[in-house]
């Protein structure tokens, strides 16, 4: 099973749509390993954004991201940051399909609601930033058997 990191950003959260984000991946049988809300200040901003660093959009992006309370989780499951990243739909909300999140929920790009890792190394990285091996918790679910073959 793969694990990703998802980041529900400051306007999903200032919006109230935290509950119907996270039911959209626990309806679609994704495991929560972890879960989190917190306040990124600039330095976790510029670990997670370091790719971005010098481009015109990097100071911007780091001040929204940082500009109020996030909440940060960990799904498990089988080619969980290809589906979770198609279920969050195009970067650009204009883009997204209905159906994903930024299709339903969002309407600019630069408050498209929701980060999604792009790959297994992108998501190693990225839990790692934002959790301890601690806080993340490996269960079995009896539901697993009525998910998975």
């Amino acid at each position: 099973m793969e694990r990703t990191y998802v980041m529900i950003k400051p306007d999903g959260v200032q919006r109230n749509l935290v509950g119907e984000i996270i039911t959209r991946f626990e309806k679609k049988g994704f495991k929560i390993v972890g879960l989190k809300m917190l306040q990124l200040d600039r330095s976790m901003a510029e670990k997670h954004y370091a790719e971005h660093i010098g481009k015109p959009f990097f100071e911007p992006l780091v001040s929204y991201i940082t500009s109020g309370p996030v909440v940060a989780m960990v799904l498990e499951g089988k080619d969980v940051v290809a589906k979770v990243r198609a279920m969050n739909g195009a970067t650009n909300p204009a883009n997204a399909v209905p159906g994903t999140v930024r299709g339903d929920l969002a309407i600019e790009v630069g408050r498209n609601v929701i980060h999604g890792s792009d790959s297994v190394d992108s998501a190693a990285r990225e839990i790692a930033i934002y959790f301890s091996d601690e806080e993340l918790c490996s269960y079995k679910k009896v539901l697993d058997n009525w998910i998975y073959e």
